[in-house]
């Protein structure tokens, strides 16, 4: 009895028989078409990763310095400058919705007939339509502020006139 049953089958039911011959066709089918597989699509390089300045490009190093002109100082920047850094990403052609749009006649007529100084002071503050106190930029002078408004409106076919930069102010007299 001891020698019968150590010579029994592991496949005791039909399903378990179809399962095995299934398992012995597919297995093998699926590493030859993988061993097909690796043979055909062998690993290439591709010819512009190895010219001199791809290779240059991924062999930078992480920073540099940069010797050069030094960021405009606050208060100098133009009006056009500030539109195109700041401003554009919200009043620009794409724009977020609710924001007038440079080149909008009458939206930035309607904004211009209130003055040139209460259009700064809701610039300065934001609004609650959301637009962010300074535009979201808080290193923005107010004459950088009035700059770029007087841009987006002239842009927009009004005729603001761009206000003057302040005197420096002189220094105190030693007594």
């Amino acid at each position: 009895m001891s020698e019968q049953a150590s010579h029994e089958s592991f496949i005791k039911t039909p399903q378990q028989l179809i399962v095995v011959v299934l398992l012995a066709f597919v297995v093998p089918i699926f590493g030859i078409v993988m061993l097909v597989q690796l043979v055909v699509n062998r690993p290439h390089v591709d010819p512009a990763a190895l010219k001199a300045e791809a290779v240059s490009a991924r062999i930078q190093p992480v920073g540099k310095v940069e010797f050069g002109e030094p960021p405009a100082a606050p208060g100098a920047r133009g009006g056009e400058e500030v539109v195109k850094t700041v401003c554009a990403a919200c009043h620009g052609k794409p724009g977020i919705p609710g924001a007038p749009k440079v080149g909008d006649n009458s939206e930035w007529a309607k904004l211009a007939k209130g003055g040139l100084a209460k259009l700064v002071a809701v610039a300065i503050k934001g609004t609650e339509k959301g637009m962010p106190a300074r535009g979201g930029a808080a290193d923005l002078t107010d004459l950088e502020i009035a700059r770029s408004i007087v841009f987006m409106v002239n842009q927009s076919g009004g005729s603001m006139k761009e206000p003057a930069a302040p005197a420096p102010a002189k220094p105190a007299a030693k007594k």
